[in-house]
């Protein structure tokens, strides 16, 4: 039996047969809770997979009466289902809870949280509440533009997130990855997951059998971006375009400022908002090169000569590292 001491310092990762699951646990390992005790729990149907957690074997459970007992920290990485379907017993445990699976985003009383965002607001950290939702990494890209830009005359802006087949976990990798092989064999294409040709293919919707929905995942990440910005500023329009690309999420985005912006300003304000902008001699953000990385990585805008006052913009950022990272950078704060 775990001593009371280290029961005290439990947490709960549900949804841990997840990649974003098993990138917190990762992350959370390396981090000042190396020595908590880890609980992994998912859906029934991945329950009594082998895993490790500190170092040790350890199995994923299923979810069950106790789950989420004594626990300090319960972070939801899977499903919103899933998240829907445990909330209440993670709350009733009195574990302080962390949405990253886009469920909560919508809550009035759940706080959404990535780092700069506090600042952007103009508002404190909110310690002593009981939820908390860490946006996908598309949402936090499109708060942490919009809120600079809003103090830079910003009128209009329109974003295009290119999204990787890793959103739809370790099955859409393998997909992909199927796909590039037959195309490549000239056979055809297997197409259980996408229900369509997703690799060599750009596309902003999946087949009509497909459980991945694009308009599903553009309502989250639209919804996830307002709550952050508040009152603060107008959501931007936001459209998913599926890349035949394994992992990082990029986008372009065009936005209308008053006559008169500056590059200069443009950028030191996009720094601010925690933005990595790269030297140009280093090359343009891309989805590979945003691997591994914490933060995004936002290429220096771009006026358009033919309008007047219109900036262009093009970024980068891990889909998987970068929401798994803030929850923790969070769980510090917190504990």
């Amino acid at each position: 039996m775990p001593s009371l001491e280290r029961e005290s310092k439990r947490i709960v990762i549900a949804g841990a047969s997840s990649l974003l699951g098993a990138e917190l646990k990762s992350l959370l390992e390396e981090s000042r809770f190396a020595g908590w005790d880890f609980r992994l729990v998912d859906e029934e149907i991945v329950a009594g997979t082998l895993t490790e957690a500190g170092g040790e074997p350890a199995v994923i459970q299923r979810v069950e009466k106790g789950s989420f007992e004594k626990a300090r920290f319960a972070f939801f990485t899977g499903s919103p289902e899933f998240t829907r379907r445990n909330l209440g017993a993670a709350k009733s445990s009195g574990a302080t809870v962390a949405d990253l699976s886009g469920e909560l985003a919508g809550d009035s009383n759940t706080v959404v949280w990535f780092p700069k965002l506090d600042a952007l607001l103009g508002r404190e950290f909110k310690k002593n509440a009981k939820a908390y939702a860490i946006p996908s990494a598309a949402a936090t890209a499109a708060a942490a533009l919009a809120l600079p830009l809003s103090k830079n005359g910003l009128r209009r802006l329109a974003i295009v997130f290119f999204q990787p087949v890793s959103e739809a976990g370790r099955a859409g990798i393998e997909e992909l990855e199927s796909q590039t092989g037959q195309l490549l064999s000239f056979q055809g294409v297997g197409q259980p997951v996408f229900d369509t040709q997703v690799a060599f293919n750009m596309l902003n919707r999946f087949g009509p059998g497909s459980a991945q929905k694009l308009e599903a995942i553009r309502e989250r990440v639209r919804v996830e971006t307002q709550a952050s910005l508040g009152k603060k500023a107008a959501v931007p329009a936001i459209q998913i375009v599926h890349a035949p690309v394994f992992y990082g999420t990029a986008f372009a985005a065009w936005a209308e400022l008053e006559p008169g912006a500056d590059s200069g300003k443009i950028a030191s304000a996009c720094g601010d908002a925690g933005f990595a902008i790269p030297a140009e001699s280093d090359g343009g953000p891309s989805n590979v090169g945003a691997t591994g990385e914490k933060a995004i990585q936002l290429a220096k805008p771009e006026a358009d000569p033919s309008q007047p006052g219109s900036w262009w913009f093009w970024g980068a950022a891990d889909n998987i590292r970068l929401p798994a990272a803030n929850a923790v950078k969070l769980a510090e704060m917190l504990a």
